[in-house]
């Protein structure tokens, strides 16, 4: 999905691969710049705040974008009700330093 942050699709793919694949998790957890999102959301459930500033707006700009160009109403409307439920519910995540 383009312009989305990609911490979530990470952490999805560490659970997905956890049991299924171990060394594809290895690989996920290991790597220098994937890695540590993924072990801090396992070991202490946080994201760190410069991820969540940079996922907040992210966010916005892909929705802004994506209402821009839907072309019917009830796309944009829906787009924008999921826009303030995805926010809603990444706010609720703690932070770290």
């Amino acid at each position: 999905m383009p312009l989305l942050p990609t911490t979530p699709f990470l952490l999805l793919a560490s659970a997905c691969f956890m049991k299924a694949s171990p060394r594809v998790n290895h690989w996920l957890i290991t790597h220098p710049s994937l890695g540590p999102p993924i072990v801090e959301w396992q070991e202490k459930k946080t994201i760190k705040k410069s991820i969540r500033k940079k996922a907040f707006f992210l966010i916005i700009l892909s929705f802004v974008i994506s209402i821009a160009l839907a072309p019917l109403l009830w796309v944009k409307i829906g787009l924008f009700c999921f826009a303030i439920v995805l926010l809603a519910c990444f706010s609720r995540i703690p932070t770290s330093e």
